[in-house]
C-alpha cells in the first residue's frame, strides 16, 4: 500500500530534494560512468576551460530537470505520475553526477548561479503541476526537446579530442530522449508555441551565464 504523503510532508521532501541536488548528494541509479574507459585527452589551457565550461551549462541544466521533476511531483494529481517524475528525477541525478564527475577532472567547478537555476524551475515545476498532469507531462516533452537540440550542440563544438566528456553527453542525449517519449506515451500535451518560446529565451540566459559564472 502506498503511503499518502501531506502537503507538509511533500514540502519538507522538496527542500531535502532541493539540499541533495545543491549539494551533491542527489539519488541516482549508480549506472556506470560513461566516460570510465575513454581515454583522457591532452587538450591545451583554452580548449579545457571550453570543454569545462560547456559540462558546466549542462551540469546547470540538469539541475534545472532536478527542480522541474521535483516541482512537478509535488503537485501532481496522479499518482502513478508522481512516482513517473521521481523516477525521472532519479535517473537525472545520474547526468549531474557525470557532468560534476567530468568538471572536475577538467579541473573547473559547477556554475555558482545553481541556486537560482533550481528555484526558478521548481517554481515553473510546481505551477505545471497545479495547471494539471498533461500539461506538466507536456512541459517534459518540451524540456527534453530543447536539451536534445543543446546537447547536438554541445556535441558539435567540444574539442574533437575530448572523448570522455562526447560520451557523456551522447548517454545524457539517449537518456533524455527516452524521458520526452515516455511523456508523450503518458498523455502529454503539446505546449503553446508562445510558451515553447519563453522556455528556449530562458535556457539562452541559462546558457550564456553559466558558462561564465
Amino acid at each position: 500500500m502506498l503511503r499518502q504523503y501531506s502537503l507538509l510532508d511533500k514540502c519538507c521532501l522538496g527542500f531535502d530534494q532541493a539540499l541533495r541536488a545543491l549539494t551533491s548528494q542527489m539519488q541516482v541509479t549508480d549506472k556506470p560512468y560513461p566516460a570510465e574507459k575513454m581515454p583522457e585527452a591532452e587538450l591545451n589551457e583554452s580548449e579545457q576551460k571550453h570543454a569545462a565550461a560547456l559540462m558546466r551549462i549542462n551540469h546547470a541544466g540538469e539541475i534545472c530537470a532536478q527542480a522541474l521533476y521535483h516541482g512537478q511531483a509535488l503537485l501532481s494529481r496522479s499518482v502513478e505520475i508522481q512516482q513517473k517524475m521521481q523516477q525521472a528525477a532519479i535517473e537525472e541525478g545520474d547526468h549531474l553526477s557525470w557532468c560534476q564527475q567530468r568538471i572536475e577532472e577538467l579541473g573547473s567547478h559547477t556554475s555558482y548561479l545553481n541556486p537560482l537555476w533550481y528555484s526558478g524551475s521548481f517554481c515553473i515545476g510546481v505551477l505545471a503541476g497545479m495547471i494539471g498532469d498533461d500539461w506538466s507531462l507536456g512541459f517534459v516533452v518540451e524540456t527534453e526537446r530543447q536539451v536534445i537540440r543543446h546537447l547536438d550542440g554541445h556535441l558539435n563544438i567540444l574539442p574533437s579530442q575530448d572523448l570522455r566528456s562526447y560520451r557523456i553527453l551522447q548517454q545524457m542525449e539517449q537518456d533524455e530522449a527516452h524521458h520526452r517519449d515516455e511523456a508523450l506515451a503518458c498523455g502529454a500535451r503539446e505546449l503553446p508555441t508562445f510558451i515553447k518560446a519563453i522556455m528556449a529565451m530562458t535556457a539562452k540566459v541559462m546558457v550564456k551565464a553559466s558558462y561564465w559564472i
